[in-house]
């Protein structure tokens, strides 16, 4: 840190042409906002380079190094990306661009020649949080560039403040644990974001259905606010959210904060039809790992359906799109089952790969998506048994219907932010009847009312209409669920998480 702040620091002073190059997901555009912003409230110079993820793919790219090169930039600092980015580190060397690498992914064995690697993965960093996001450790850098400036402490602390709204939403929204350092990033965040002055970040809130003035909650950061920020970088071009967070201009904030969300919904139609086939595919106890490649599915979604795919079949899953003979895509895992290592052990398969344990991105060619398939369905085999593949519910207290109430419910909210690492409290109740007939909503949740003793009370199914028969009135089941605070009704609600019927 102290040799990347250094160069920083010469760098600016001396009027050199400084470049970020991010990547393109939540991650990547916030770190790129707080870090580009901070160099230059430190008076530096500083432009942006994120790939566009059609025509580039992941990670540092040569073309734009090189662009760099002819634009007279001598420092490049990469966010969220260029653990593994050895050889185009070496052609920045090459071309007279310093280099210095953030980063939270798992490193390979030799790291790049860069005047500095920050990576609490890094096998030589004590640092205690390995769990920091790349929006994480940028700020980590702009802790540690903006305490040089000699500032004021308090102006110091309220920049640093500002800085965490757009720190928790990446960190959400890179499902990091939020456990220690990171709960604490989230917590003081979503705290800021009651007051938000940014015209592009109120514009966002506003599309989000989150008004001025409230807090929004870690589940609305992840499900209402990340996906349209997501959504420029899988359908477009990523380099529209750094310009909303920076635009002065109300109007067009809002303008770009529309196209976020007409983005976002193009983005649930491609990730629905590849879901749909995804999820229809026969599956069988010899199927420890599945890879399903489809051509000319769009890339922007194929993390997403991997994650449903997880979901519906408890198996590690890769989800492949087919074009020009070559076969880009995104992988999710389960616990006991690390993905980068699996990759590691055929890497002769790949153009390139890389990620975390449970999350991987893979480039290949189409002719050797069989011989990938086999060889991992072979290695999960090795690793795992036919119980690891068994989705479980783990329910942490057994709770009466008469037990939840507001007070119960402010009580939970102590225990906020919920997200990876940290999930929401899961209770069961046992022997409810179905009061009524159950209500559909959206042709793909439902409403209904369980009754315990004397209590009654609503319950919310999402994607539960296909259980529809399990409801009939008059039915006893044990309910598996969930409190959550209702951002559209206000209060709470329960949220079925699984039933039984007994």
């Amino acid at each position: 840190m102290d040799t990347a702040v250094e160069r920083l620091l010469r760098a600016i002073r001396s009027g050199e042409k400084i470049e970020i190059h991010g990547d393109y997901d939540v991650d990547g555009t916030t770190s790129t906002v707080i870090l580009k912003t901070a160099i230059e409230m430190a008076g530096g110079a500083c432009t942006f380079s994120i790939p566009h993820r059609l025509r580039d793919g992941y990670g540092l790219q040569l073309a734009a190094v090189e662009r760099a090169a002819q634009a007279g930039v001598t420092l490049i600092v990469s966010v969220d990306t260029g653990i593994r980015a050895n050889a185009l580190v070496e052609r920045a060397r090459e071309l007279g661009i310093d280099v210095i690498v953030t980063d939270h992914h798992l490193p390979e064995s030799e790291l790049p020649r860069a005047v500095a690697v920050i990576n609490p993965n890094r096998l030589d960093c004590e640092y205690p949080n390995k769990g920091l996001c790349g929006v994480g450790v940028a700020f980590k850098v702009v802790e540690a560039l903006l305490a040089r400036l000699n500032w004021d402490p308090a102006k110091l602390r309220r920049v640093l403040d500002s800085f965490l709204k757009l720190v928790a939403i990446g960190t959400v929204a890179d499902v990091v644990p939020l456990t220690g350092e990171n709960r604490a990033i989230v917590k003081l965040g979503l705290v800021g974001l009651r007051t938000v002055n940014n015209p592009g970040l109120r514009a966002l809130l506003d599309s989000a259905g989150v008004e001025s003035g409230s807090q929004p909650t870690a589940r609305q950061v992840g499900f209402q606010i990340a996906p349209r920020i997501n959504a420029a970088g899988r359908m477009a071009s990523a380099d529209r959210v750094v310009e909303l967070f920076f635009t002065r201009d109300g109007a067009r904030a809002r303008e770009i904060a529309a196209e976020l969300q007409r983005l976002n919904t193009e983005r649930q139609a491609e990730e629905a039809e590849i879901k749909e086939f995804c999820v229809n595919q026969p599956v069988d106890d010899t199927q420890f790992a599945l890879v399903l490649s489809g051509a000319g599915w769009h890339r922007g979604v194929l993390g997403i359906v991997a994650s449903r795919v997880v979901e519906q079949f408890g198996r590690p899953t890769f989800v492949l799109g087919e074009e020009n003979g070559e076969c880009v895509g995104s992988g999710r895992s389960i616990a006991g089952f690390h993905l980068l290592d699996a990759l590691e052990s055929m890497r002769d398969l790949f153009a390139k790969f890389g990620g975390h344990s449970h999350a991987a991105g893979l480039t290949l060619r189409a002719d050797s998506v069989n011989a990938f398939r086999e060889r991992l369905n072979a290695r999960a085999a090795s690793l795992l048994t036919l119980e690891d593949l068994q989705p479980s519910l783990e329910v942490d207290a057994v709770a009466k219907l008469s037990d939840l109430d507001d007070g119960f419910f402010d009580q939970l909210q102590a225990l906020e932010p919920f997200g990876s690492g940290n999930r929401s409290p899961v209770f069961a109740a046992m022997d409810l009847e179905v009061e009524s007939a159950p209500r559909l909503m959206k042709e793909k949740h439902l409403r209904v009312n369980l009754r315990q003793g004397s209590r009654s009370l609503n319950f919310k199914g999402f994607n539960f209409a296909h259980r529809l028969d399990e409801f009939a009135m008059g039915t006893r089941i044990d309910a598996a669920f969930a409190l959550e605070e209702d951002s559209y009704n206000g209060g709470w609600s329960a949220i079925l998480k699984d039933v039984r019927v007994r």
